[in-house]
């Protein structure tokens, strides 16, 4: 029996531990006594738009640096090299060793002391320009010496499964190259950048997509894209270039050297990316970095440190912050949600979104298959693909955590596309409304290996020819609520994206009654609503019939935006949307082991995949859930739907555990929580994967941290219910956002909440706790 405690002047007590960032946090991080053996054992550092894999190994300390939106001809997304620093003599040789990821601060701090030698080592990232700095300091006078490493010192020419890591994926037209970078010493600093032709895999998209017509008007974000950066070592010279081997990829370096022995030794890779035919404008502004980075380093710095020590007081969740690492599962499950979230908040300023599928800390793939002898620059699916089924479960947690400036990559993301989405369904079908699919180009359109080039004359060219992903159109939905939500959490205006939610609806409404006059003369059912055929429930249940994600998303959708404030729609526009909304059909039903369930659709023809789409209407749509009426029938969906249970999971973007929390199931939700955001396996916790997609795995990490913050807090309209799928024997101590500008922090000691506040007070009233 569910017991509810209304929180009334309870609500007003403080914290025991206070109301600032906890003291549990410099628990969670990494610290290794040990160097490591290869890439695969790194730690993570990063800002901005910039990740850096660190790690010591053989007394050299080594980084990869990747950064959002480094897109080459083929929407690889390349890594911009390697760098590698090695001290003389050398204080990692033989001696003692400490590597520690200071996640308070963002960096990385690494030391090392051998007989009366010792120096430390402190990796960071500028969290508001692209500059990397590697600050050395040692108690005796060291030569450093900074390698430039790269593995495109040449042209590559990826083959089978290698392409992909690009948009041609196994179909590539010809021989796939990875064009050579420009790499060379300038003036005692390394220069080094990619500069993508006027012809990539672009082009060819938009003639095979049939979109030649329109070409003129299609956005391009690959063509003449130019990328790279500098490395410049304070009182270093050119060292020479040398030739080399890294686990299964030859390399080239570039090496700088200190002039003289000294103290202190600081190295700057500054980066910049812009589209531009103009090489010496971009080189003016990579210098401009430079210089500004070099005079401004220490302000830098606080500045940096700075903003992550907020980005820490936002939001966290410290499960049994008494125990020990070593002795508890639970503990690990904290740690890992924050080690997660810090490996988000190194993409916090990008263009781009992080990708599920590595986003910035990926490493040489032969650690994570060993048959994949490749180039680091691989990665499973793609680099300028995005899959929106991943992509969701990586941005959703962000709402709870408070983090919606991480958001803002993936919205624009889907704005910049908008208009080759509406034009699609334009060249196509002659209606209006934005048509975006399943594995979605970074410039709007289908990846072509997924479109297929084997495709018959006669087949539907809006269509992809695809099993998993044809009439999979739903998925933008879900980015559309996360837009609506930004509003409802934060009070924002956002007008901005009130277009593109209206251009997503009126793809529905206008192809379904599209395809409905092309099969006969009523455009829509029986009972005056609109016929959801042919459709797909995930990429699972195919040919569907009203399917319910697709029901549940559009009902959801045209309710939120009804609800919005009058500024946001004019009294025509909520009589459209209003009637579109009478248009949309019930969800369907059926019975499982004698119990009412709600069904993936009313009809499908197969089964195409293992996602539990019958229980979407649950997580992400919350039209069940607690405090909802037919609770029971979606509890009784998870139970006991035949595919639920055969499906079930926790491996990689599997939503159980959120399906569980969200349900009230806290046995089972905390089981899944355990397995899903246990430790990883790897040296880095959070280095999940590959799953059904590439290590480290987000949407696996994605997946976790959702149902972490739903097992905690779930909202129902105003109401915020608190430990709703919460274990008596938990302890924890968290902080996160609800609707309505409201923040709730509070501790929770053997089932019982010890401390208690919520912002504003007047929030209070809505405030209900669940105790089971």
């Amino acid at each position: 029996m569910v017991k509810r405690i209304l929180i009334l002047s309870f609500l007003l007590l403080r914290f025991a531990w206070g109301m600032a960032q906890p003291s549990e946090l410099c628990r969670y991080n990494l610290v290794w006594n040990s160097q490591s053996k290869n890439s695969g054992e790194s730690m993570l550092c990063g800002g901005g738009d910039i990740g850096l894999n660190v790690w010591v190994e053989k007394g050299e300390l080594l980084f990869y640096i990747a950064r959002s939106g480094t897109f080459d001809e083929n929407n690889t997304l390349l890594k911009l090299g390697r760098v590698r620093v090695k001290l003389s003599p050398n204080p990692f040789e033989g001696g003692e060793f400490r590597q520690e990821l200071v996640l308070k601060d963002g960096n990385v701090r690494i030391s090392g002391k051998k007989g009366g030698l010792s120096a430390d080592v402190r990796v960071w990232v500028d969290v508001f320009h692209p500059v990397i700095h590697v600050d050395v300091s040692g108690n005796k006078p060291l030569v450093a010496e900074a390698s430039f490493e790269s593995w495109r010192y040449t042209d590559r020419f990826p083959k089978g499964k290698e392409n992909n890591a690009n948009s041609w994926k196994w179909a590539p037209k010809g021989i796939v190259t990875t064009r050579e970078d420009e790499i060379a010493f300038e003036k005692d600093k390394v220069l080094f950048y990619h500069h993508n032709t006027d012809s990539t895999v672009f082009d060819a998209a938009v003639i095979q997509q049939g979109m030649d017509k329109v070409k003129d008007q299609l956005y391009n974000p690959v063509k003449n894209l130019l990328f790279g950066g500098i490395l410049y070592g304070h009182n270093m010279k050119e060292a020479g270039t040398s030739a080399g081997k890294y686990l299964d990829t030859d390399f080239r370096r570039w090496t700088i050297k200190s002039k003289k022995p000294a103290v202190s030794h600081d190295l700057f890779i500054a980066l910049n990316t812009e589209q531009t035919k103009d090489t010496s404008q971009w080189r003016k502004k990579l210098a401009t970095l430079l210089q500004s980075a070099i005079e401004n380093t220490k302000s830098d710095y606080v500045k940096s440190t700075a903003w992550w020590n907020q980005y820490w007081d936002r939001s966290y969740i410290c499960i049994q912050p008494s125990a020990s690492g070593a002795s508890s599962d639970e503990w690990k499950i904290g740690r890992n949600y924050q080690l997660f979230r810090y490996m988000l908040g190194c993409n916090a300023f990008g263009q781009w979104p992080t990708k599920f599928n590595g986003g910035l800390f990926t490493y040489d793939p032969s650690l994570t298959d060993s048959a994949l002898k490749f180039t680091p620059d691989f990665r499973n699916w793609g680099g300028g693909t995005h899959t929106a089924q991943n992509q969701r479960l990586v941005y959703w947690p962000m709402l709870k955590s408070g983090d919606f400036d991480l958001m803002k990559p993936q919205f624009e993301f889907y704005m910049r596309a908008l208009k080759n989405a509406e034009l699609r369904s334009q060249v196509y079908w002659g209606h209006k409304g934005a048509c975006f699919t399943e594995q979605l180009e970074n410039f709007g359109l289908p990846n072509p290996a997924e479109y297929n080039w084997k495709r018959p004359e006669w087949y539907d060219k809006g269509m992809e020819y695809n099993a998993w992903l044809e009439y999979e159109w739903d998925t933008v939905l879900e980015f559309c609520l996360m837009m609506l939500e930004e509003e409802r959490y934060t009070g924002r205006d956002i007008t901005v994206y009130i277009p593109f939610i209206e251009s997503c609806l009126t793809f529905f409404n206008e192809h379904y009654q599209y395809l409905a006059k092309m099969r006969g003369s009523k455009m829509l059912d029986g009972n005056g609503h609109l016929v959801f055929y042919p459709g797909s429930g995930a990429e699972t249940y195919k040919m569907a019939y009203n399917a319910s994600s697709t029901i549940s998303g559009l009902r959801i959708i045209l309710s939120r935006l009804l609800e919005l404030p009058e500024k946001y729609l004019d009294e025509q526009k909520r009589q459209q949307w209003a009637l579109m909304l009478n248009r949309v059909p019930p969800l369907s039903f059926r019975e499982s082991d004698g119990h009412p369930t709600i069904a993936p659709a009313k009809l499908w023809a197969r089964v195409n995949n293992t996602e539990t789409a019958q229980l979407y209407p649950v997580f992400p749509w919350g039209i069940y859930g607690i405090g909802k009426p037919g609770l029971d029938t979606a509890i009784n969906t998870y139970r006991y739907d035949a595919d639920a249970l055969k499906f079930r999971s926790h491996i990689g973007w599997k939503q159980d555990n959120i399906f569980a929390a969200r349900l009230g199931l806290t046995e089972e939700a905390s089981r899944l929580t355990l397995l899903k955001l246990g430790d990883s396996g790897r040296r880095f916790p959070a280095f999940w994967g590959p799953g059904y997609d590439w290590t480290p795995d987000h949407n696996w990490g994605g997946s976790g941290m959702i149902g972490l913050q739903e097992m905690l807090m779930q909202t129902s309209g105003r109401k915020i219910h608190l430990l709703p799928a919460w274990p008596k024997t938990w302890d924890v101590h968290f902080k996160l956002r609800a609707p309505y500008e409201t923040t709730v922090e509070a501790v929770v000691i053997k089932g019982k909440i010890v401390s208690l506040n919520v912002i504003p007070s007047s929030r209070a009233k809505d405030v209900e706790v669940i105790i089971r």
